[in-house]
């Protein structure tokens, strides 16, 4: 059981609790929004979020941004989208979109050997397309619905059928499997800090024009979400799917 590190354990434990969460807080909500019928759960997870980014995490990762110089700093960014092409291979075929998964296997051949590990994106100069899909986006395709919007501590935006991608994906996901435990662990704070420092310049227009933050963030996710399960071309809204 130790072997399956620290993470595994926090992951137990957070959907666990979650499920007790959802259980107390469905029936004692005011809000209106179908989609979010847990949104007095979800404003306190923000708010807590929130704080914890503003802290924390958004210090770290300007520190990160000011020190690192930009090659570096975009090596670090392809390394992890290189790995996560991985997952988005799987996906693509349980999605039955063979050509694309195709071309996240290419991706990750060629990345990773004449890109050196990952770190150039030699494959988007040879027209290998990116694709990223998780199994949330995988699930969607196959005719679930999305079932609440959930903001989970720490990992954030998701969905009741987002939360199963999580622990799937979290599967498929190399990093999992790199040991001693210590460099996995410290691998997964760079690569946290490094989409946080990539965020910078959305978290500020979120934080200028936005009236209700929490509003905006959590439209903005369930949009995105559902445009990426139709491969950016969603039909029309129906709230009662």
């Amino acid at each position: 059981m130790a072997n399956r590190g620290l993470l595994n354990r926090f992951g137990v434990v957070l959907l666990s609790g979650l499920l007790v969460l959802l259980s107390g807080c469905a029936t004692t909500n005011d809000y209106s929004d179908p989609r979010d019928p847990i949104e007095g759960f979800n404003r306190a997870m923000y708010e807590f979020n929130d704080a914890l980014d503003r802290a924390i995490v958004k210090p770290l990762a300007e520190g990160y941004k000011a020190i690192m110089p930009t090659p570096i700093d975009k090596g670090i960014t392809n390394f992890f989208g290189n790995l996560a092409d991985v997952g988005s291979a799987i996906n693509n075929l349980l999605q039955f979109k063979l050509k694309r998964a195709a071309s996240d296997v290419g991706r990750v051949l060629v990345n990773s050997t004449l890109g050196i590990l990952g770190f150039i994106d030699v494959a988007s100069n040879m027209n290998l397309d990116k694709y990223g899909e998780d199994f949330d986006q995988t699930l969607g395709v196959w005719g679930a619905g999305p079932g609440p919007y959930i903001v989970l501590p720490i990992l954030g935006s998701t969905s009741g059928r987002g939360i199963f991608g999580i622990v799937v994906d979290w599967y498929t996901d190399p990093v999992r499997y790199v040991k001693p435990n210590r460099w996995r662990n410290g691998l997964i704070v760079l690569r946290g800090i490094d989409k946080r420092a990539d965020l910078l310049g959305a978290s500020r227009v979120l934080e200028e024009a936005a009236l209700d933050p929490y509003e905006f963030s959590r439209d903005a996710y369930l949009q995105k979400r559902r445009s990426d399960v139709y491969d950016g071309n969603p039909p029309p809204e129906d709230f009662e799917e």
